[in-house]
């Protein structure tokens, strides 16, 4: 086992994060984004790799869509497939080679996926870890980022300035 695989549920995650849930009311597809962005940031920071799976099993005539998004890969089911399904069907064929950890509050999948190898983290379970990886990242930045004093003698030849430290001494 050499790569980490995270499969998201990504109308369950849409609609157990309350602030998607609120973006969703007004705006599916800006909803849809941004879990997309929100889990191509977790990708960068925690390097494995994460497919975000959608329904499309009501749109008629859907033949299905993935394509690559920045670091992610994005599906969109076809036509009759539930995201369910398809992230059964991967976890199946991948979850006893790799490990394998699919995203999702529903109940029923999660006890199905157990059965195909992967492990389950639930929604609020993720929405918690995308919380700590921010933190962590802006912790990071924070401490990177030191405060310089932009100073004249910051920018003086060291000779200059320990003859002007001489100088202020004597008064």
């Amino acid at each position: 086992m050499d790569r980490e695989f995270l499969l998201v549920d990504g109308y369950n995650i849409i609609h157990a994060w309350a602030p998607l849930k609120e973006l969703a009311k007004e705006n599916l597809e800006a909803a849809r984004d941004k879990l997309i962005e929100i889990m191509s940031n977790y990708q960068g920071y925690k390097k494995i790799t994460v497919i975000v799976v959608f329904d499309a099993h009501k749109v008629k005539g859907s033949i299905g869509k993935t394509y690559k998004y920045h670091n992610i890969y994005v599906v969109y089911t076809k036509e009759a497939e539930t995201a369910d399904n398809y992230i059964e069907k991967v976890a199946h064929k991948i979850g006893h080679k790799q490990r394998v950890r699919v995203a999702t509050s529903d109940g029923l999948e999660q006890i199905i996926i157990l059965g195909k190898g992967a492990t389950r983290i639930s929604a609020r379970e993720l929405y918690n870890e995308v919380k700590q990886m921010k933190e962590q990242i802006r912790n990071h930045y924070i401490k990177k980022k030191t405060i310089k004093r932009n100073t004249l003698e910051s920018f003086l030849d060291p000779s200059v300035a320990e003859w002007m430290e001489k100088i202020r001494r004597q008064k």
